[in-house]
């Protein structure tokens, strides 16, 4: 009879897990990292709902639809946070709250980044065998601890954004793939032996860069090492022309729908932040890129995290956080909550020909050429306008071009005005010209003064003022 007992509470124990990941994986995971909470906490600081009522950081993020948090762990951190015995009581904390886990291991005592893949204090003098013997043997024990508390963490990243490997210089990905993919074979193995169901991630920064993620995934695969999940981090700098959201985020959509299919694999934002100067920009970025990994092909793109979204008012010298310096959420936050929506971004538009100051006669004909896409659609139709009021005409197909025929004699500023196909609008930066008639004696020290430039013959171009004019000569 005790046997069946026994073999009924094992059962039914399966059973709870299956169903458990089965509900999980049916729902699309919004989380935040949030590894630095027990610390913030012990140093005194507190959290407030919008209001300004005092909560639980934890209850906080409910109320934004938050349902996944991940935790970062280091083997022998100096301060003690985030080591073992930290991480398994913020993961029990949180899963008492109903959070789903992602344990993230940073196989290092501090940070470990891609700048910095420093080996653990205590595995300095290990041989490559001995490394891959700790990995294994460290993510077995931390997840053996969390198992005994109860916690059965959905994902486990092995190694943090190591896009040139970890545990340098064995495990350096450029010097010696093969070792690297050991390395990360062995955290997978550790990982599925403690829980069969938990899918294993390999994490790299820079979401944006295809040829980073082919290079590393490629050499990963044709070294045969297994992992589950691509994770991926995104941190845009608005201040880079370069590296603003809305130029990154559709590289990154355009990434994440290339791994999907490449290697058949899921695909989760295992880090994203932008800077907490502007709460507004700080939602639409989020909004979008979390409406882009939703859209990844094949139902591939399973979740983000956003990166520590509870900091503020200088914590760590962190300055992507999500809170104001009082401690309650900003606007950023709600881009999580169900009813938030993705922005319509702006088109951009910009008139490209003829260039700025110009003077023309009124017999010429005036060709004006318009540059103008959409990052997030397509264009309907684009206008040309005369001093803002004067329609000259309309282009619905690029190349967009304007004749203009027939001006009389003044100072016009020229502007275009760009439509998407979702409404949104957007005017260029206006251009100047001057449409001239009868004689000019132009004077500069290329021109003789005593030359009279009048409508008529022969075209000619010179230079007057400073200014460059066309005119017809006798």
């Amino acid at each position: 009879m005790k046997i069946n007992i026994n073999f009924s509470a094992s059962l039914l124990i399966a059973l709870s897990l299956i169903l458990f990941y089965t509900e999980s994986n049916a729902q699309y995971a919004k989380g935040c990292d949030i590894g630095w909470l027990s610390q913030m906490e012990a140093s005194g600081r507190k959290f407030y709902d919008k209001n300004g009522v005092q909560k639980d950081l934890l209850d906080i993020l409910k109320s934004y639809d938050i349902n996944s948090i991940r935790l970062r762990v280091w083997v022998n951190p100096a301060n003690g946070y985030c080591n073992k015995t930290d991480v398994i009581n913020q993961a029990v904390r949180c899963k008492n709250k109903g959070f789903r886990i992602l344990i993230d291991f940073h196989y290092s005592d501090s940070w470990a980044d891609p700048g910095q893949q420093t080996k653990p204090a205590a595995w300095n003098s290990y041989t490559f065998a001995q490394l891959k013997t700790a990995v294994g043997v460290h993510t077995n024990d931390v997840l053996s601890g969390l198992k005994s508390a109860g916690v059965y963490p959905e994902w486990v990243q092995v190694g943090n954004e190591t896009n040139n490997g970890m545990l340098w210089e064995d495990g350096k990905a450029s010097a010696n793939m093969s070792n690297f993919a050991q390395l990360v074979t062995s955290g997978y193995d550790a990982v599925k032996a403690v829980f069969p169901e938990t899918k294993v991630i390999v994490h790299l920064s820079n979401g944006y860069d295809n040829g980073l993620f082919r290079w590393m995934f490629d050499g990963l695969k044709n070294n045969s090492a297994k992992w589950d999940v691509i994770g991926m981090s995104l941190y845009p700098e608005q201040a880079v022309t370069d590296q603003n959201w809305q130029t990154i985020d559709p590289k990154c959509l355009s990434n994440m729908n290339d791994m999907a299919s490449r290697y058949g694999k899921e695909v989760v934002l295992s880090e994203v932040g932008i800077s907490w100067s502007d709460e507004n920009e700080a939602y639409n970025f989020i909004s979008d890129i979390m409406a882009k990994n939703k859209s990844v092909t094949g139902g591939k793109g399973i979740g983000i995290f956003y990166w520590e979204p509870e900091c503020y008012n200088g914590w760590q010298g962190y300055q992507k956080g999500a809170f104001d310096n009082t401690g309650k959420p900003t606007h950023a936050m709600d881009a999580f909550l169900e009813g938030a929506t993705t922005p319509n971004l702006a088109p951009t538009i910009s008139i490209t020909s003829p260039a700025d100051n110009l003077t023309f006669s009124p017999t010429e004909n005036i060709t004006i050429a318009v540059t103008s896409s959409d990052p997030d659609g397509s264009i309907s139709k684009v206008e040309l306008y005369a001093n803002g009021g004067t329609r000259l005409g309309s282009d619905n197909t690029s190349p967009y071009s304007f004749t203009w025929t027939g001006a009389a004699a003044g100072s016009y500023v020229l502007t275009a005005v760009a439509y998407d196909n979702k409404g949104q609008i957007k005017i260029s930066s206006g251009i100047n010209i001057t449409i001239i008639t009868g004689c000019v004696s132009p004077s500069a020290p290329a021109v003789t003064s005593s030359v009279v430039y009048c409508e008529g013959a022969t075209p000619a171009a010179l230079t007057a003022n400073g200014t460059s004019l066309k005119w017809y000569s006798n």
